[in-house]
């Protein structure tokens, strides 16, 4: 039996990875902050609770411009471990 030569789909696979998944990064663009997590999700860039997570970090991002208070800071406390744990990951998927 002879050995099956994969280097064509080795390349198919590396291109497709490298392809862009809007049609214009202007479309890109034009994407709100969530937005950007949920398409992150649907193609597996991250998982759909690390997607949940950083929907949760941006709502917890937007109250601090309208809540100072002692819950809003020891809710933020909770976060942070986990989010430098998020940032780390998607930097490395960056």
């Amino acid at each position: 039996m002879s050995k099956l030569n994969t280097d064509y789909f080795a390349r198919c696979i590396n291109t497709l990875e490298k392809a862009r998944y809007f049609a214009t990064p202007k479309q890109a663009d034009k994407l709100v902050f969530k937005d950007i997590f949920r398409y992150a999700a649907k193609y597996d860039l991250i998982t759909l609770a690390e997607a949940e997570r950083w929907l949760q970090y941006r709502d917890n991002r937007n109250d601090t411009a309208h809540d100072y208070g002692v819950g809003f800071a020891d809710e933020t406390l909770i976060l942070l471990p986990q989010f430098i744990k998020d940032a780390y990951k998607i930097h490395a998927v960056i």
